[in-house]
């Protein structure tokens, strides 16, 4: 359970221990002095207000997360394959972009775009819908980058069936609940995830601690 969540609940709490001890009972006393109900139940507010704006079970965020596009790669002819378009092998590129491919009429699969970065784990990306986008041979999803400028990621393209998906959805859902990213080893993916493509990208500026 993250630390966002424990001050909800804390807060909850002393708001309820506000409420119930300000009630007076058959005796005509109440359970706690005003004195003390009234500090308890301010306490409790704010921390519900603090918990509420910083937390993932609000969607208040001060922040606006701004989503850039790298260099795209241009396609001619059929498509017979799934493929990355933008952005292209060994491009600099912002700490949230919009990694855009195609694939072909008859791809039934989901498509999910893994990073990883120097510590050799694997990161699945979404756009809190999970999976990519698709729709008329084109998909996309926001992909975000943490770390130096400069340094190297490899983001991996796979095709997934619907167990595999529902194992990286759930890994993202876990991850976020925990306020906690560990990433995944290579031994973690499942097997009915495929990989389609992959290449090498840059920060292009120090991402650390960007939202």
């Amino acid at each position: 359970m993250s630390t966002k969540i424990v001050i909800l609940l804390i807060g909850a709490a002393l708001i309820l221990i506000a409420i119930l001890g300000g009630k007076k009972g058959s005796s005509g006393k109440s359970l706690f002095s005003t004195k003390l109900v009234v500090p308890l139940g301010i306490i409790g507010i704010l921390m519900m207000i603090y918990g509420s704006y910083s937390s993932n079970l609000v969607n208040y965020n001060t922040q606006i997360e701004q989503v850039s596009i790298g260099n795209k790669l241009k396609m001619d002819g059929p498509v017979d394959a799934v493929r990355v378009v933008s952005p292209i092998d060994k491009d600099s590129v912002d700490c949230r972009i919009l990694t855009m491919g195609v694939y072909p009429e008859s791809h039934t699969k989901d498509i999910w775009v893994l990073i990883r970065p120097t510590d050799d784990r694997y990161y699945p990306q979404s756009d809190h819908t999970n999976t990519s986008y698709k729709r008329d041979g084109e998909w996309q999803v926001v992909t975000r980058f943490g770390g130096d400028k400069g340094e190297a990621y490899d983001l991996i393209i796979y095709e997934a069936d619907t167990a595999t998906s529902e194992f990286f959805s759930a890994t993202i859902v876990k991850w976020i609940a925990a306020d906690d990213y560990p990433g995944l080893q290579l031994a973690e993916i499942p097997e009915g995830a495929k990989e389609v493509e992959r290449i090498k990208i840059f920060n292009r500026k120090n991402c650390r601690g960007v939202f």
